[in-house]
């Protein structure tokens, strides 16, 4: 490794922007006129850089996390200013000095670094000050809910047979009624509102999806169908709980909203945490106007599974880790427990990111025999991730929407309709140039949602 860590590619840069306007204007300061007394060692970049104001401001970005800081007052996260100390770094070695970090940069590194060792203090740290936990008070709270959540299940139950028993045909009148209303002045919302009351916040995210369903086009009683069978199957799993495997039980508990806590996962008793390299395949972050989710995707290196790592913040607050597309962290992960085990933890890392390889994938039969395996663990699964490699965009022989083609065109994969409306399939239709690619996305029931392709860097669609 060079003195300054190694480099992230633009790619991996501009995949942390929160939105394009931050790309272009973080573009605009990749050049070496706005900053002074900028520097870079193992694990952080800084940087002065000269805004509107007389005094510059102060930017600081921990590779390692990573994670930002600037004396800016903008809302975005990174801001312009990081996103154009980290391009002008990743431009080369000339660009950016190796040296020692500033007073005002390494005191907030060395602040990172104290908080991250705290956890490890033992019992003088925060945590330890709040006492010992209650184990049997938790345990009734915990049957309580369970009860509330059975309750919930129960009656959603006799609402979905009293859907069924008046017709799915019902559910479209008057804009769609909610079941067992007949169709007639209720709503799904008040039926996932009843969910809530239940503490069952995955039967109350189903329900809405119900709703949905209804004015979704043409068949749309045969999908309503298959959603209410699905939902009855979750019911009935939670109801019968104790009678089922203890993965398959874990993955109820997910399902119908119930949390496992990510320090136990780490710590607990029963943690098992796998270390190995993780290659990010993929960053996405979306914003519901009151929380911001980030979803992002690993494989390990030597074990081969995939992780999903989920971390969620309120409006207009920071997000943490944000790992680009095409780095390799080495550190642990826990899983969550269920049948097929997707989402996970990070937990401690052993080396900074650093630049990883393209990933080897598999063909399109393959992808759809692991997104099979997975719905087989898991029924209620949307998608399974998968790395599918030598494959080409290629128009749909109907003239309509667009596939992916083994390198021998015997087998495709019609595309997500979710993408086609963006400028992800143009985007992947460039990069392919009518060649095979490698691509990273979610193989499910609506097709294939491409997330990175490799260029041979990554680049997110």
């Amino acid at each position: 490794m060079n003195p300054q860590g190694e480099r992230w590619t633009t790619d991996q840069v501009l995949a942390l922007a929160p939105d394009e306007a931050s790309r272009k204007a973080g573009g605009k300061l990749a050049a070496p006129g706005p900053w002074s007394e900028t520097g870079a060692d193992g694990s952080a970049v800084w940087g002065l850089c000269k805004g509107s104001g007389k005094k510059p401001y102060q930017a600081v970005v921990d590779v390692k996390g990573p994670a930002f800081k600037c004396s800016c007052p903008s809302r975005k996260f990174p801001c312009k200013h990081a996103l154009g100390l980290l391009l002008l770094w990743a431009g080369g070695e000339g660009a950016v000095a190796a040296g020692e970090p500033p007073q005002w940069a390494g005191e907030w590194l060395a602040a990172r670094r104290e908080r991250a060792e705290r956890p490890a203090a033992g019992p003088s740290g925060a945590a330890a000050s709040r006492g010992p936990a209650d184990p049997e008070a938790a345990r009734r709270r915990a049957e309580r809910r369970m009860q509330r959540i059975g309750a919930g299940a129960t009656e959603l139950e006799q609402r979905l047979a009293d859907l069924l028993q008046s017709g799915l045909a019902a559910a479209g009148r008057d804009g769609g009624g909610a079941p067992g209303d007949g169709g007639g002045g209720g709503s799904w919302e008040e039926t996932a509102a009843r969910m809530v009351d239940a503490q069952a916040p995955g039967l109350a995210s189903r329900v809405r999806e119900l709703g949905s369903v209804v004015a979704s086009g043409a068949d749309w009683p045969a999908r309503l169908l298959e959603e209410c069978a699905l939902l009855h199957l979750l019911d009935q799993g939670f109801l019968g709980i104790d009678r089922l495997p203890a993965p398959l039980a874990a993955t109820v508990r997910a399902r119908v909203g119930l949390t496992t806590d990510a320090a136990d996962l780490l710590t607990g008793p029963d943690a098992a945490p796998v270390r190995d390299r993780w290659l990010v395949l993929a960053q996405q972050d979306s914003d519901d106007g009151r929380l911001t989710t980030r979803r992002i995707f690993l494989r390990g290196e030597r074990t081969g599974r995939m992780a999903l790592h989920l971390s969620f913040a309120g409006a207009n607050r920071p997000l943490e880790p944000a790992l680009p597309p095409g780095l390799v962290i080495d550190a642990d992960l826990a899983y969550y427990p269920g049948a097929r085990p997707l989402r996970a933890t990070l937990g401690e890392r052993y080396a900074p990111a650093v630049p990883g390889p393209v990933p080897p994938g598999c063909g399109i039969d393959a992808a759809l025999t692991a997104y099979g395996d997975a719905l087989r663990d898991d029924p209620w699964l949307d998608s399974w991730p998968v790395v599918l490699a030598d494959v080409t965009p290629i128009p749909g022989r109907d003239g309509r929407g667009w596939q992916l083609a083994d390198a021998d065109g015997e087998s495709a994969l019609p595309l997500d309709p979710r993408c086609l409306g963006g400028t992800g399939v143009w985007q992947l239709a460039a990069i392919s140039g009518g060649a095979p690619v490698t691509v990273f996305g979610e193989c499910g029931h609506r097709g294939f949602l491409p997330l990175t392709a490799w260029d041979p860097s990554p680049v997110s669609l």
